[in-house]
């Protein structure tokens, strides 16, 4: 089987922990256990016996999931190593050879080379900036047979930032219903909404559907690689009996963890400091973009921990993002690795001071062309 270069990831694995400043980093920045724990509870990680856990989550922790999944229960979760596993293991339990998928665009690129991989054909729709990076309904109609197997969101996107409202969600679930298909959501950034209230999941209008999320995003611990699907309960079992082939379980010191940062107190805690941050800093992009609007262009993201700049001059993406990262230690997503020449995924989701001194560095080498 011929798997495609993930070229979003392989670029960030091979030079992340290479250079001085990161800023492709698209999650916020993270929490320590002293940060986040009472002394009480630390001690009780220390009494945890480091044996294998349940394969498909602890109960408890299945649960606490479940319960932000308005009739959920712990039968509609899968705990996985990460919302990429969530996603590997969805896709390789409902596509065969020959189905189709209907894709959003731009989007964490995982399923676009794991559908193609498979042998499915990937037929995408693009978010249009001109819309503030919403879809377009028609074309998602128009991409739409009877070969369609699922309608593939991420909401809130990567890279934009945007976010689907009430309406374009059901209407997309209605496409979905109307083809015999299912919508599958990647809402790993919901909770960090920077105007608005944390928004619904896909789950609450559609019990058909099936959604990936997990805490390295909007709940800021990416270290302890929790995810988690969250679907009908036979698909569930579905994914659960493929996972045996995978990584079978994940930490039980992790899912200790998690079980504590999805207490509703404690979760709401979490992504209230993380809002404060995003905002704080998308204040200071914004007085950074009003300085050079003869050259930059954003549509400033309503959540997550990224930004997606356009810039105006004829280097290709990658060669400018090479150039920056061989002669500044910078390293910034380029456009190409999401087909879109000319934009720049900028993290905006770590300490303020860190992302001034990245913006500096951009600004100085923009500059130099």
């Amino acid at each position: 089987m011929h798997i495609e270069t993930f070229e979003l990831e392989r670029m960030q694995s091979l030079w992340e922990n290479l250079v001085e400043l990161n800023l492709t980093e698209s999650g916020i920045h993270p929490f320590t256990l002293r940060e986040l724990l009472s002394e009480e509870e630390i001690d009780e990680l220390l009494d945890v016996r480091l044996g294998y856990g349940w394969t498909n989550g602890e109960p408890d922790l299945r649960n606490a999931i479940a319960a932000y999944y308005p009739g959920a229960t712990a039968d509609n979760v899968l705990v996985t190593n990460g919302s990429a596993e969530a996603n590997f293991l969805a896709m390789w339990s409902m596509l065969e050879p020959g189905d189709e998928i209907v894709l959003m665009l731009p989007n964490y690129m995982q399923i676009w080379g794991l559908a193609r991989s498979l042998g499915v054909e990937v037929k995408p729709f693009y978010l249009r900036e001109d819309h503030g990076w919403a879809p377009d309904l028609d074309e998602i109609r128009g991409l739409v047979s009877s070969k369609t197997r699922a309608i593939v969101m991420c909401n809130p996107n990567n890279p934009t930032g945007a976010v689907l409202d009430h309406s374009t969600m059901k209407e997309i679930v209605a496409i979905a219903r109307d083809a015999d298909a299912i919508v599958y959501a990647d809402e790993v950034y919901k909770g960090v909404e920077l105007n608005s209230a944390e928004g619904p999941s896909f789950r609450d209008l559609d019990d058909r559907a099936i959604v990936a999320a997990g805490l390295s995003k909007a709940l800021a611990h990416p270290g302890l690689r929790i995810g988690w699907l969250v679907g009908p309960e036979e698909f569930i079992a579905e994914a659960w009996h493929r996972n045996d082939y995978t990584t079978i379980t994940t930490s039980i010191l992790s899912e200790h963890v998690a079980t504590k940062i999805l207490e509703p107190a404690r979760r709401q805690a979490i992504l209230d400091r993380n809002r404060s941050m995003l905002r704080e800093n998308l204040a200071l992009l914004q007085d950074w973009i009003d300085q050079r609007r003869q050259h930059f262009r954003f549509v400033p993201p309503q959540a997550g921990g990224m930004a997606f700049l356009h810039y105006d001059h004829d280097i290709n993406s990658t060669a400018f993002t090479t150039r920056l990262r061989d002669e500044r230690s910078l390293l910034v997503l380029p456009g190409d690795v999401y087909g879109m020449d000319h934009y720049l995924r900028l993290g905006i989701g770590e300490r303020s001071d860190y992302l001034l001194s990245g913006l500096e560095r951009l600004g100085q080498a923009f500059d130099e062309l």
